[in-house]
């Protein structure tokens, strides 16, 4: 590939990322630190500045392939079903294999107690409907079908599942209740992280909340999302000025947590082996009752 005058001055990852989006940001990282990136001949770092002209050579290679496997670790059961189960996922434990992690998940547990689960997510991610961030606690949903996975994905995708959170965040809220229905994005210079779009740009997020708690200086939310962007919570409550308690990369302070104060509360949906309702709770799990408590 031959840079343009526009590419001048652009680093070398954000080039490749923009010429070959078919291939995601880490595995770019790794070929060219592994030296499989080659410009004008020579190896160069991700943040090597390109020059109109250049010559940018790439040597894929494949990564090998994840699949999920079965792990003997603990795993509470909320409810289940011959077609969903109900999980409640503690804090610090990953979803599904990725990189970096392919042990001690979650999928990986309920493979040990299920044997199978829904294939529609692939091998890396048997059953998973939805998902919560490493360190958020709280109801997730597993298929066990394919049939019934379909089932859950389109009362997602229309909207018809509940999702409640609970969220302790930094300063008080002037209102008792709210909305925010910021789009949501990628951010364009942290790529880890997301942010909340007022030019319009963005996929379509509403987030509603409302005040169960006062404290001198911070604020306990119940959360609903109708709609399942990354990071959705985290990102909307930041940008009004309340950052989610931990959360320090979307701007809260320091803190003793270790995790997220967020917390997925209750899912209610319609089962797919019973076409009736289904209401799970999960209750605030010790740690985070006993920061609530150091704030009386």
């Amino acid at each position: 590939m031959r840079t343009q005058e526009q590419d001048a001055a652009k680093r070398l990852d954000l080039y490749l990322h923009e010429q070959l989006p078919q291939y995601s940001r880490s595995r770019l990282q790794s070929w060219i630190k592994s030296g499989r990136v080659l410009v004008d001949g020579c190896a160069a770092k991700a943040s090597h500045l390109l020059k109109p002209a250049a010559l940018v050579e790439v040597n894929p290679s494949e990564l090998p392939s994840l699949h999920a496997f079965a792990e003997d670790l603990p795993v509470r059961i909320l409810y289940e079903d011959p077609a969903v189960i109900a999980v409640d996922k503690p804090a610090g434990m990953v979803v599904h294999s990725g990189a970096g992690n392919h042990s001690g998940t979650l999928v990986n547990a309920l493979l040990h107690r299920f044997q199978s689960l829904s294939s529609v997510g692939g091998e890396q991610r048997p059953g998973i409907v939805h998902r919560l961030d490493r360190h958020t606690s709280g109801v997730l949903l597993v298929a066990r079908t394919d049939a019934a996975h379909q089932l859950l994905a389109a009362q997602f995708a229309s909207r018809q599942v509940e999702k409640v959170y609970l969220a302790l965040v930094h300063g008080c809220l002037s209102r008792e209740q709210g909305k925010v229905d910021k789009p949501i994005e990628r951010d364009p210079v942290r790529r880890i992280k997301m942010t909340a779009s007022t030019g319009g740009s963005g996929r379509k997020a509403l987030t509603e909340y409302r005040v169960t708690r006062r404290f001198e200086k911070h604020t306990l939310l119940e959360v609903r999302i109708h709609t399942g962007r990354t990071h959705q919570i985290r990102v909307h409550l930041s940008s009004i000025g309340h950052p989610v308690v931990g959360d320090p990369l979307y701007g809260a302070p320091a803190s003793p947590l270790g995790r997220y104060f967020l917390h997925s509360h209750r899912i209610g949906f319609i089962s797919p082996a019973t076409a009736q309702p289904v209401l799970v709770t999960s209750p605030l799990p010790p740690e985070l009752e006993a920061y609530l408590e150091g704030l009386l």
